[in-house]
């Protein structure tokens, strides 16, 4: 099992980072948190990292933070949640708030992430509310994102389940005042626009 890549980013986008270790160059799957924390091609990385074996696949996700790596190996214990979804629910709230959400039991809060229906967050909830508690107030990676182009957000948009017109409408209406704001920052107002927040 490959634990941790240590190596050279060789390309990256909001789903997959491209790492060079070695002169090896290994496909990682990656959250969002992930993707606007690293740094850009050619930068050094560590990468903690889960390895997913089917009988016909070997995929690598990585994360920066232990928490996001916690957090992403309770979730695909959860019955019905593969690590595809797993890295989709990262993406689409940041490791606290996705605590906070199944601690307190907001279903609400957990159902307006793409790709999660009521069912799955209830069960999200029932088996994960005690076993995160520890988790409260893990402290997260420092951010340092560089300004990012709108292709990069409506890619993000897109990977996390939005149709590219109606991304490409949401960012569109997110940068026309605040095109100085950090691709963080520019993602959540997508988010919260799109979601009619």
């Amino acid at each position: 099992m490959i634990a941790e890549l240590r190596g050279t980013i060789l390309r990256k986008g909001p789903q997959e980072a491209v790492i060079d270790v070695g002169g090896v160059g290994y496909r990682v799957t990656i959250p969002l948190s992930t993707f606007y924390r690293l740094g850009e091609p050619g930068a050094e990385v560590r990468l903690l990292t889960y390895t997913h074996v089917r009988e016909d696949v070997l995929a690598l996700f990585g994360f920066l933070t232990p928490a996001e790596q916690d957090l992403f190996e309770r979730l695909i214990d959860v019955a019905g949640v593969g690590p595809r979804l797993a890295v989709s629910i990262l993406s689409g709230i940041e490791a606290p708030d996705l605590v906070l959400a199944l601690r307190t039991s907001d279903v609400a809060r957990l159902t307006r992430i793409p790709g999660v229906g009521k069912k799955t967050a209830e069960r999200l909830v029932l088996e994960l509310k005690d076993k995160v508690k520890e988790l409260e107030g893990a402290p997260a990676a420092p951010v340092s994102t560089p300004a990012t182009p709108k292709d990069d957000l409506v890619s993000a948009l897109v990977h996390l389940g939005y149709s590219r017109p109606e991304a490409e409408r949401g960012v569109e209406k997110v940068l026309a005042g605040n095109r100085d704001l950090r691709f963080e920052e520019l993602l959540r107002q997508s988010l919260r626009v799109l979601s009619g927040r």
